[in-house]
């Protein structure tokens, strides 16, 4: 390859409306860069049972089965935490939220997002001379520099937050349903804004609002244009790249498809799992045709299904939480039984990741950015301590060793956002909070302090249905080591650089193209920003 010289200015708009760059390197190279590329898949509110090969149940995830006969299924695979913002935070750090201070989900007002001071997986690459993009869902702050383009990404393409946080044109399939945008003019109106109000879901590339309500129907298309084109020119361009793909699916609102021709056909929670599993067999098939003998793509969920969206929801598989829907509420989504964190995860690279391989070990969400860093040879951040592990040799089948302890947060359910109120040793896992979340029935579980912890073994009760008893010696030989490790962990995060974020809400931070107008509607000409301001003409 001859030499090959790029020049990549993003500019970017202040509140003000002044011009200034967001990116401006300039890189001479006579060969291509060999340094791997990364494709990172995160899906929304998928449960454990959804994917066909974990549950033989489940026979709609035929591309995601694929991917899994030719790379690394993990079986014990958690998220961070159990809702949406937490869990998207900890993957772009490496840290719990009790360290980078997200805790819990921004709102559409909400005036901050992932602290600035954190350091994000795209800015550690984008440093390390990557071309970074991320398509589909933030929800880590839209407001001035929490915006994806302040964050590391070069490219952006995707909504603020989740797709129930706004009205659109095509509501889709909700319980209770939400109605559709207001088509009159008016003034929007200053009440508190949800689903069920005049704010419009907007649709954005880069720092520019193109669409909005946002079309949810052909959002999928969309993402898969965009995630193809970005690998596409990425490939071309020589150099290594990172691409995030934060998914709509499985969360609710689920799109509405068309009328099938047969009525008997698959219900809507089906139909969208089918369309999310092509959407992620589109983005594999773009990276086989041109960068798969350097390419990881690594899949996996943000967390378990949302069981109050009754057969809106996914599966949790054989993790039923049997103890708690005992005592009552949903055992998934929010909560840290194995429902709520344990999620489906693939790894896929031919000729690297061994194929139709199962991996025991106990890995995290947490792991992504230390594996990533060390895949690429860059420098992880300095000054703050990581959660997470660099898994190389596990997902190369060199060893079957993850993490020794895990910690789950609450996100909802129980207890205080963030607090490590479960802790998994080996096969043991020790709860001193538990509530269960709103199960279909609306009810919730009540919240429970247990000293000493409930403490199940998942070798042998994988649906946490029966605690092991307290007098017991298994017991009594795994409490201390439980103590210890809490203990151990809650001692290093007081001695950590912990950050802060701002929670607070001010409804002018909503984004809205044109606030003149009800429901904030315009519908843009999308610009050709991918290839232009990206790679350079």
């Amino acid at each position: 390859m001859g030499c090959l010289s790029l020049k990549v200015l993003l500019v970017g708009v202040s509140l003000s409306g002044v011009l200034y760059p967001l990116v401006d390197f300039h890189i001479r190279a006579k060969t291509r860069d060999q340094r791997p590329n990364f494709v990172i898949i995160l899906a929304d509110d998928m449960g454990w049972g959804d994917l066909g090969a974990n549950w033989a149940e489940t026979k709609d995830t035929a591309n995601l089965d694929e991917m899994a006969s030719q790379g690394m299924r993990f079986e014990d695979f958690h998220a961070a935490a159990s809702t949406c913002s937490p869990s998207r935070a900890s993957l772009l750090t490496g840290r719990l939220g009790l360290r980078n201070g997200v805790t819990h989900n921004f709102a559409v007002t909400s005036v901050g997002g992932l602290p600035l001071n954190e350091t994000t997986l795209a800015e550690v690459l984008q440093q390390a001379g990557y071309v970074t993009g991320m398509i589909g869902k933030w929800h880590l702050g839209h407001h001035g520099s929490y915006h994806p383009n302040f964050r590391g990404f070069d490219y952006y393409f995707g909504i603020p937050y989740s797709h129930d946080m706004g009205c659109t044109d095509n509501p889709g399939y909700n319980k209770p349903p939400c109605p559709a945008c207001p088509r009159h003019d008016r003034p929007v109106s200053g009440h508190q804004r949800d689903c069920y109000s005049d704010l419009a879901l907007p649709l954005y590339e880069n720092l520019s609002i193109v669409e909005q309500p946002v079309n949810l129907s052909s959002l999928a298309q969309k993402y898969v244009e965009k995630a193809t084109q970005f690998i596409q020119h990425a490939s071309a361009s020589g150099r290594p790249f990172l691409l995030y793909v934060a998914l709509a699916h499985m969360h609710v609102p689920l799109p509405a498809a068309e009328p099938p021709a047969d009525p008997q056909g698959p219900g809507p929670y089906v139909a969208s799992l089918r369309e999310m599993d092509w959407l992620v067999g589109q983005i594999k098939d773009r990276v086989d045709h041109t960068a798969q003998e350097n390419t990881l793509l690594w899949f996996t969920g943000d967390n378990g299904p949302w069981a109050q969206k009754c057969e809106l929801a996914g599966s949790v598989g054989p993790f039923t939480g049997a103890w708690q829907t005992h005592q009552g509420g949903s055992p998934a989504k929010q909560t840290t039984w194995e429902g709520g964190h344990r999620v489906p995860a693939l790894a896929y690279w031919p000729g690297r990741v061994p194929a139709n391989v199962t991996s025991t070990a106990l890995l995290s969400m947490l792991d992504i950015f230390p594996t990533v860093v060390a895949l690429s040879g860059a420098s992880l951040p300095p000054g703050r301590h990581l959660d997470g592990l660099d898994v190389s040799d596990v997902i190369f089948g060199r060893s079957q060793i993850g993490h020794r302890v895990l910690f789950h947060p609450n996100s909802g359910a129980a207890g205080e956002y963030g607090a490590l109120q479960t802790v998994r040793l080996g096969p043991y896992k020790a709860f001193y909070i538990t509530g269960g979340a709103q199960a279909c029935d609306g009810h919730t579980g009540p919240e429970q302090h247990h000293e000493p912890p409930l403490i199940f073994n998942l070798d042998n009760d994988v649906a946490e249905g029966v605690p092991l008893p307290s007098g017991g010696a298994q017991y009594q030989a795994v409490l201390p080591k439980v103590r210890r490790a809490l203990a151990d962990i809650l001692r290093d995060i007081a001695g950590d650089k912990v950050s802060q974020a701002d929670y607070t809400h001010d409804p002018s931070v909503v984004p809205c193209c044109n606030p003149s107008r009800v429901a904030c509607r315009c519908q843009a000409k999308e610009q050709n920003f991918l290839q232009e301001e990206t790679f350079g003409h």
